[in-house]
């Protein structure tokens, strides 16, 4: 007897139906399930951020949402909002700004950057820093991950 259930979600603008484990997360889902391997799984306590994606329009740890949480939900992954263009001058800046290096980090911390600038297209260095915290990066030490944010909100103030 299997203990899988049916969920169906849009995921990046397409809707996937699958059978999923009930204790299974949703990065797990993403990457094992639908192959999107952009969110990465690392701490699996929701600390460092890694795992991050948007599902029904809010940041949400997807090692601490289970698949089934999904069911009837719209998610969107960095793959999704890489896609549609919504992140294209943040990633422009991540890269001409050296705030990507491992890249481990990364899609979360576009998604979690992303979400600030809808929230406050002119946040100060302090709210950029603070609305971050919740995303770990080992290798930049934050600056150039604060300078890229701060310009692309500048960038889009005109």
């Amino acid at each position: 007897m299997s203990n899988r259930i049916t969920i169906t979600a849009q995921v990046n603008g397409e809707t996937v139906t699958r059978d999923v484990e009930p204790r299974q997360s949703l990065v797990d889902f993403l990457r094992e399930n639908l192959e999107l391997t952009g969110s990465h799984v690392g701490c699996e306590h929701g600390v460092c951020g890694a795992c991050t994606v948007r599902m029904n329009g809010e940041i949400v740890r997807g090692c601490l949402t289970l698949a089934v949480q999904a069911d009837g939900a719209e998610v969107e992954t960095v793959e999704g909002l890489s896609d549609t263009g919504e992140i294209a001058d943040l990633q422009d800046a991540f890269l001409r700004l050296n705030a990507i290096q491992c890249g481990f980090c990364s899609p979360g911390m576009l998604i979690t950057a992303a979400e600030l600038l809808d929230r406050n297209p002119a946040p100060d260095r302090t709210q950029i820093r603070e609305f971050i915290a919740g995303n770990y990066c080992r290798c930049t030490g934050y600056q150039t991950i604060v300078d890229a944010i701060e310009a692309v909100a500048k960038e889009r103030r005109g």
